[in-house]
């Protein structure tokens, strides 16, 4: 199949994200295009998305950006040239200090400042607000995400929005009527309202007042918390900062924004964005970008929503210990942002990993799909899947990628187990050699084994249940008194039967290239000995692992080293 370049052929996939940028390419060409544009649509399209630093940025906040870089994705394979911002609201007030925080009364101190001006607890950098700023900066890239970052604290204290902050107090009367609009009568705006908050200049608390403004550049203002007054010229002070229902249409209509989603909150009826629209066309005179609603995200065995300020929060940083790149973005591209979905750390992974090793073994046609439409539908989630992109930001055709080795994530995990831990030791067992096994991984599929490989580990250690987690034991070593230390107890009878699984069995595992006639094999032992097959499983698990089950023991066997596997059972 030739890449799907083509608005056509991305149309056939009727995958969200195309969908989407179809709607902004239709609904923001502009009658009044360019000299020169396509079919009178625009040059450049602007998409955006942000957050303000106030914690830890929690996967829900994720999912709003890597929504709106799959829309990106999707317009620049249409031959779009897309800018796509990413505001870091870091004027925000600093209302609370999240429970997750380091320094919690050194924090508190610092209530009503902008977060910018909270220092840093950890002391890494050069505020509180910087500190949470880098921690998705850097791995943002990890899972293919470059955004243009935007600092609205930098915008702010440089004056830039001095414009639409006068513009905004011109018109406060017509804010005033928009907000009361979605309110009743009990929350409607009582008495003198300004659009305005200012962050004293003397103290750095948002506890003031407005008193008044001159009709141009000038705003008077005092503080309840430290008792300063001054008037403050709009086009230099740093302090002054628009309400949020207003800053926001206000950088829409500054940054020319055509796409931006919000969460369920947000696009509650009455709610923030129904009033940003009618702020954006009635005061900046810009119509308010195209948007999708994005549903929360639940974190499976954690307590309530996601949330910052609570502490109870799971972030990208913590989704990369468990799951692949590939496999962090598969999860947002294979599900509807309007879909509210759960992110699992229990043995659910191993359905995920299983299902995404479909996809793309439809997407390679490995695998066929029940009809062309779900090929399509596979394969367009698998690219958009994919980190790498081509120089131009479309995305990589499969025909430049390399093809991935496959394996088993639930197998994956009993390797790296079976390897004690080792990721290296384990990718060593699969490659082609002498021992290993003849069709291994090549050298370019090696690092996204290598990945794969300590996400199982991390899993393993950390997430997995206690039943699936198990240890090799060491050698049975003959001790003072005849007896083998290290050995596990079983009864006469399973012992014999041991010994027979050695020597049948164990001493020719080479021989079976799968699972199937090494599971006859085993059943072999047990009949000969006259013990049942369950019992002959539970004395080898034990005389293995110390448990009474384990993985499925064909395959078990199969995956350790012959000479480990005759050393452990060599005291029975």
């Amino acid at each position: 199949m030739t890449p799907m370049d083509s608005r056509t052929a991305i149309q056939r996939v009727a995958h969200w994200a195309d969908e989407t940028a179809e709607k902004i390419i239709r609904e923001k060409s502009p009658d009044g295009a360019p000299d020169g544009a396509p079919n009178g649509e625009k040059e450049l399209y602007t998409c955006a998305s942000g957050i303000t630093p106030s914690g830890t940025v929690h996967i829900g906040n994720f999912r709003e950006i890597i929504s709106v870089d799959l829309v990106v994705r999707a317009l620049r394979d249409m031959g779009k040239k897309v800018r796509f911002i990413y505001s870091w609201d870091d004027y925000d007030v600093f209302r609370k200090v999240p429970k997750n925080m380091p320094k919690q009364d050194e924090l508190e101190q610092y209530l009503r400042f902008p977060i910018t001006l909270v220092p840093d607890p950890w002391e890494r950098d050069s505020s509180y607000a910087r500190h949470h700023e880098v921690d998705v900066e850097s791995k943002l890239p990890v899972v293919g995400i470059y955004p243009e970052f935007l600092y609205q604290a930098e915008r702010y204290r440089s004056s830039r929005y001095a414009q639409g902050i006068r513009r905004a107090l011109e018109r406060r009367e017509t804010l005033k009527n928009i907000l009361d609009k979605f309110r009743d009568e009990e929350h409607k705006i009582q008495g003198e309202w300004w659009p305005v908050s200012v962050f004293c200049s003397a103290c750095n608390k948002d506890e003031t007042e407005v008193d008044g403004w001159d009709g141009e550049w000038g705003l008077q203002y005092h503080c309840n918390a430290c008792g300063h007054a001054e008037t403050a010229d709009i086009r230099s002070a740093q302090g002054i900062k628009l309400g949020w229902r207003i800053d926001w249409p206000m950088r829409w209509e500054y940054e020319k924004v055509d796409f931006e989603p919000a969460g369920k909150d947000h696009h509650s009826q009455g709610g923030s964005f129904d009033t940003a629209r009618h702020v954006c066309k009635e005061v900046y005179d810009w119509d308010a970008p195209i948007t999708f609603r994005y549903d929360f995200i639940g974190i499976k065995g954690s307590v309530g929503k996601i949330s910052s300020s609570s502490g109870v929060v799971v972030d990208l940083g913590d989704l990369l210990k468990v799951y692949t790149p590939e496999l962090v973005r598969y999860l947002f591209a294979g599900t509807r942002p309007n879909t509210e979905f759960t992110i699992s750390f229990d043995l659910d992974v191993i359905k995920i990993y299983e299902d995404f090793d479909k996809t793309e073994r439809i997407a390679w046609k490995l695998e066929p799909a029940k009809d062309e439409a779900t090929y399509r539908w596979e394969r367009r989630i698998y690219e958009l899947s994919q980190i790498t992109v081509a120089p131009d930001g479309k995305t990589l055709p499969l025909e430049n990628m390399p093809q991935p080795f496959q394996i088993a994530f639930r197998h994956l995990c009993n390797l790296v187990q079976i390897a004690d831990g080792d990721v290296e030791k384990t990718l060593a067992a699969l490659s082609p050699s002498a021992d290993g096994p003849p069709n291994g991984p090549t050298p370019e599929q090696i690092p996204a084994l290598r990945a794969r490989a300590l996400c199982a580990r991390y899993w393993v250690e950390n997430c997995a249940p206690e039943e699936f987690r198990f240890r090799l034991r060491p050698p049975s070593v003959e001790g003072a008194n005849g007896e083998a230390a290290g050995k596990a107890a079983l009864t006469p009878q399973e012992e014999a039967a041991l010994r027979l699984l050695r020597d049948e069995v164990v001493s020719r595992i080479e021989t079976f290239t799968e699972d199937k006639p090494c599971a006859e094999a085993i059943y072999g032992v047990a009949q000969k000995t006259g013990i049942e097959a369950k019992a002959l499983f539970r004395a080898a698990y034990q005389a293995l692992i110390g448990k009474d089950q384990g993985p499925r023991l064909a395959s078990f066997l199969r995956s350790i080293d012959k000479q480990r596997l005759l050393d452990i059972l060599g005291g029975f």
